[in-house]
Order: C-alpha cells, then sequence, then structure tokens
C-alpha cells in the first residue's frame, strides 16, 4: 500500500519568530481575528488569534491543517454538524466544495494553519 504524501513545493528550509510577522486584522460577522502570515511556494502559514464572541463572516471550502494552541474553537459544517476544538486538538480537511465549514471562537482561541 502507497503511503500518502503532502505535497509542498518551493519552499525553502526556513525558521518563523511570528512574534516579528505583522498582525493584519480580519473582522467575522462579530468579533474579530488578526493573522500573521506567511506565503511560499505552495502554502499559506498562519498563526490566528480570534477575539472572543468571533464568528466567521463566511463558508471555507479551502483545505486546512489547523491545531489549536490556546483556548476554545467550534468548527461548524454547512450540513449543521459542529466540533469542539480545545487545545491540542486538531482537524483536517481537503479543499472540498461540498463540505464548507466556519469557525466560531466563544471565548477567544489561537490557532495554527496550514493551507
Amino acid at each position: 500500500m502507497k503511503k500518502a504524501e503532502m505535497e509542498i513545493r518551493n519552499v525553502p528550509f526556513q525558521v518563523a519568530d511570528w512574534s516579528k510577522v505583522p498582525k493584519v486584522e480580519h473582522p467575522g460577522v462579530s468579533g474579530t481575528s488578526f493573522w500573521r502570515t506567511l506565503e511560499m511556494g505552495n502554502i499559506r502559514v498562519r498563526f490566528v488569534e480570534y477575539s472572543a464572541g468571533f464568528r466567521s463572516d463566511h463558508w471555507c471550502e479551502r483545505g486546512h491543517v489547523l491545531l489549536v494552541l490556546e483556548g476554545e474553537l467550534t468548527i461548524e459544517l454547512k450540513d449543521g454538524r459542529e466540533f469542539r476544538l480545545v487545545r491540542g486538538m486538531s482537524f483536517q480537511a481537503a479543499d472540498d466544495a461540498s463540505n464548507p465549514h466556519l469557525a466560531l471562537a466563544m471565548n477567544g482561541a489561537t490557532v495554527f494553519i496550514v493551507d
């Protein structure tokens, strides 16, 4: 059986000091998020802080690997299912137009995302 492989292209080795990456505000329907973003090769890597009461302003169809570093995040799928993630939990999803999701952070959260 062939092992599944992630293909990361044109990304040289580098170390990220997230404290030096500028924050960019992204308001939600309620609350706000602050993204520190690095884009390289075919990936985007983000350190995201969600304020208390944050709710995404759109259904996202992009694939992600998301790890909760602090707080609690709820991922809602358009079909109504919800998944509560706390520190140390992650979700993984492929680019998938048939399964859009959005994020809610009632008490705030900090996450690390690769997409």
